[in-house]
Parts: C-alpha cells; structure tokens; sequence
C-alpha cells in the first residue's frame, strides 16, 4: 500500500495528531519491539493513553488502557507459571464479550499462544471435537459454560471467571515478559452453519495497511467512543476489537445482545460508533427508537448479507451511518458499502477498500462479463493462512476464493447471491435462494425470510421457503406463491411455504440451514 494513501488516511482519522514527545516516543517502541498483534496494539494504546477508559461492560468493569494491559500482563504469567502454558501451545477461549475475553486472548499473543475463540452457541459435543482437533492446553470460559465442559479430558485444564480473577490477582508484577519467538495466531472458528466448524488461522498484521484499508471507508477516529456488539470470537468481532486498540477508542461491551439495552447503552456512553451482525440491526428496529436517539456516526455491520430493504428502513431512523463490510473468516475483507450505496442498491455489498483485488471468475479461471454470475475471489494484506487442519482453500493468482457467487454491476458495485454450494438446479435451471430471501423479506408482515433447496423427485430440487412474521400477521402460502411469481420467473417459486415462530441462527445471527432441513426429515 503507498506510503502517500496510509499518511494522508492517518491523518484524517487522527491518528498523526501530535502529542506528548515522551509518550509518542514509548508509542511507537511499543510497535516496534511488539509489533502489531494484539499485545503490540495494546501496549501502543497504554503507552500514548494510558488513563484513557479502554473498557466499559454492563457489570460494572471500567479499565484504563494502563490496567487492562496489567491485568493481561499478570494473566499471562499466571498461566506460564501456574500450567506450564509456552509459546507454541493453544489455549481455548470460550466466553462472551466482556473484558475478561480480552484479557485472555492478550495474555496469549503475550506469550506467543495460539488463542482459539470457541463460538458460545457450540454444543458440549462439538466444543470436545474442537479441544481434541485444536490440541487445547487451557479452556478459559464463562461460569456459564461450565456444564458444557464436563466431557472434556481431564489433562485439559479450565479455568472459570472466578479461577481467572483468581489468577490475576495472585500473579506478581513484573518485567519478564518478552516478545515471543513467534507471533501466537488467532484461530477464529469458522461459522459451523452446516456442521462442526473449523479453525482457521488469522495472520498477524504487518503495518498499518489493514487499519487503514477499513478505516479509509469507515470514518472511524481516534478516541472515539464504540460499542461492540458483535461477538468478538467472531471474524467480525475481532477485527473490531483490533480497529479500536488501533484508535484508542473506549470499547462498551454487552454479554448478551439485547436490543432495547443496547440502545440504551449507545445513548448513555455517548456511543459513537456500533458493530453489529444485520440481524442486531434489525433487531434495534422492533422496538421503539430512545429519546434522545443515539448520536451515531458509524454503524458498521458484516457477518451475512443484508436482507430485503432493511438499509433503507434502518437509515430512514437512525441516518445514513450504515456501513456494510462484505468479507468472511478466510478473506478478512473484500468489499464495503456506504450510505450512499446503500440508499442507491441496498443489497449491494459495495466496492472493494483501498489495496484490496477482487475478481468474479468461472469455473476455468477466466473473467466474467459485467452482469454476470460467477465466483468472487479476493486479495488483500489479510488472507488466513489456512484451517488449523492443514487444508486450505483454491486460489487463483494470489486471489482467494471466498466459496460464494456474485456479480459486479455496470456502477461496479458487488452484489453476493450467495454461497456456490447453496445455488441449487431445478429442472435444469440454476436458482439462488438468496434472490428469493429478498424478496420475501421486503413483504410487509415477514419479520425474517430463509429459502432453502429440498429434494424434489421430479424436479431433482425446489425451493423451500421459511417465513417467521410479525406478531399479529398473517399470510397465505398461495399468497406468497403468487407475490414471488410477479417478480421472479416461475423455477424461482417456492412450492414450499413453512411459517415458524423464528429462524434458528448461531451466535453470530447466521440462519443455521441444517436446522431447516431437518424439518424435511
């Protein structure tokens, strides 16, 4: 990336405003003796703005970028004393956001330990295939988990909140900690919306080219004030997390998701910013808009498409501060979405950031016309390094395939229709159930829209729609037949209409299929 495009980006974020000499100084030794992992992020933070609030949570927690870096400072040494844990090892962090999940995966990168974020929504089974596949050392989790950790092996140690408290309040100050050898990677899970997820390692940025390609498009800054609201084990979550040590901003965090507390939160800590999953967005527009309403500058959502005219219906309250970042756990980024994009196509996924290659190829390799559907492949600064099982994923002169279809409009804008093994043939026609979703999810009375492929004995495939509606509403499945089949040409139909009281999602607001499709039997 040129050293032009990165200075004047710096500047317009705030990041270049002068400040004390001697903590600049300390600010960037931090960098250049730790680099730019988490550890090194935060011990830049603590070294120009150590008073700064660096977290807020809903049970009361308030830390300075100064004792958030000392709590993970006294963690780490714990858990190289008290378990023998040295770079190279895996531990497990299964815990929602709150201050004790970023002290853990600190405290890691501290000592060169891989850290495995365990998505919460994993059943006890698939958590004891992820710390058998994964090699866990260490389970740090939430004193909600802990029956859900009763199978696991007995060498694998675990370590609740009160045990990490614990911890940290026994560990001696110190200045033993070095940088490691290697730097530990995150390994962040992949969704597991069709079966046992899998880990995939996450690289260790090597500059500011990664910040400022996101935050070029997203007009973050400095000190800013920002509630994560995603789930930081999640690829979106995290790379929040890292913007704001980056930014120095004040992270409000939330265990828990729950609308009306979030807007609440926005208002009392003088939000600034919001990450969010598209479902949380709309969520917040199921119950009534606060007075004084939140003075948000950026709502930044990534995580699955948009549906319907959500950006539209979202903007409409709370301005155009919506941002859409298309990428996915392998990828990082590939494209962004502002306002004005979404105002003029709200279901495009936008254009790629500053650095970032993207392509829409075919099965051969070669380009497709304007228009046209085919794979998107993608290259950035930010590509994993592949699953922790030594698999990885095609590629095409340094680009990634990201596994779904899009096409690129003649305005250049991305539009994703969806995952490649989710298009499906019926009779003889290729049908993208996502085209549907949007469609459904704009009728007036359908809360949430899923469209799925079936079996079908003569058709091979058909489409199977799935409608939760707002309460009070109701529908006629020929109704809904007829609405698809004004638009859409008629394969695109679903001769299935199936009304359930919500859809199943994970814990980062993905619709789970399988779960649907069991409804087939």
């Amino acid at each position: 990336m040129d050293l032009p495009f990165i200075v004047a980006t710096l500047t317009r974020r705030g990041l270049l405003t002068p400040g004390r000499p001697i903590r600049v100084a300390s600010q960037l030794g931090a960098l250049r003796k730790w680099g730019w992992s988490l550890a090194g992020e935060l011990r830049q933070a603590a070294a120009r703005d150590p008073d700064r609030t660096a977290i807020v949570d809903e049970q009361g927690a308030e830390l300075t970028y100064q004792e958030l870096l000392d709590r993970a400072e006294r963690l780490a040494r714990a858990l190289r004393a008290g378990f023998g844990v040295q770079t190279g090892d895996r531990i497990g962090v299964l815990c929602r956001n709150h201050h004790g999940l970023i002290e853990t995966i600190v405290a890691a990168t501290l000592l060169g330990v891989d850290a495995v974020l365990v998505n919460t929504g994993l059943s006890a089974a698939q958590l004891g295939t992820v710390a058998d596949e994964q090699a866990l050392r260490v389970l740090v989790h939430d004193g909600e988990f802990a029956e859900r950790t009763l199978g696991l092996p007995a060498e694998l140690h675990r370590v609740d909140e009160r045990a990490r408290e614990e911890l940290i309040a026994g560990a001696l100050p110190g200045d033993d900690l070095r940088p490691p050898e290697r730097d530990g990677r995150i390994i962040v899970l992949t969704s597991g919306t069709t079966g046992t997820p899998k880990g995939a390692r996450r690289p260790t940025p090597n500059g500011f080219g990664p910040l400022v390609s996101i935050i070029d498009r997203i007009p973050l800054h400095t000190r800013d004030r920002v509630m994560i609201a995603a789930p930081i084990f999640h690829t979106w979550g995290f790379a929040a997390l890292q913007v704001c040590f980056a930014l120095r901003a004040t992270i409000v965090l939330h265990r828990r998701f729950d609308p009306a507390a979030t807007l609440a939160a926005l208002v009392t800590h003088r939000c600034d910013a919001l990450f969010a999953v598209p479902v949380m967005v709309q969520r917040l527009l199921e119950v009534p808009a606060p007075d004084p309403r939140p003075a948000l500058k950026v709502v930044a959502v990534s995580g699955s498409a948009l549906p319907g005219n959500l950006a539209h219906r979202f903007m409409d309250v709370y301005g155009d501060v919506l941002y859409n970042l298309y990428g996915s756990t392998e990828v990082s980024w590939a494209s962004i979405a502002g306002p004005a994009e979404l105002r003029a196509a709200p279901t495009t996924a936008g254009r790629p950031p500053h650095g970032t290659k993207l392509r829409i190829l075919d099965d051969a390799g070669q380009p497709v016309p304007t228009g046209r559907v085919g794979r998107i492949f993608v290259g950035n600064e930010m590509l994993f390094e592949g699953y922790t099982s030594g698999a990885g994923r095609e590629s095409r002169d340094g680009l990634l395939d990201t596994g779904d279809l899009g096409r690129i409009n003649a305005d250049g804008l991305l539009f994703v229709d969806g995952r490649a093994d989710d298009m499906i043939v019926s009779g003889g026609e290729n049908v993208f159930p996502s085209e549907v979703e949007d469609l459904l999810a704009r009728l007036p009375q359908v809360r949430e829209a899923a469209v799925i492929g079936v079996p079908d004995p003569e058709y091979g495939q058909r489409l199977a729609a799935f409608l939760a509606l707002h309460p009070g509403e109701t529908l006629d499945p020929e109704a809904v037949r007829e609405y698809v089949r004004h638009y859409l040409a008629r394969f695109s139909v679903p001769r299935d209409v199936v009304f359930v009281k919500y859809l199943p999602r994970n814990a980062t607001g993905k619709v789970l299929t399988r779960e649907l499709r069991r409804y087939y039997g």
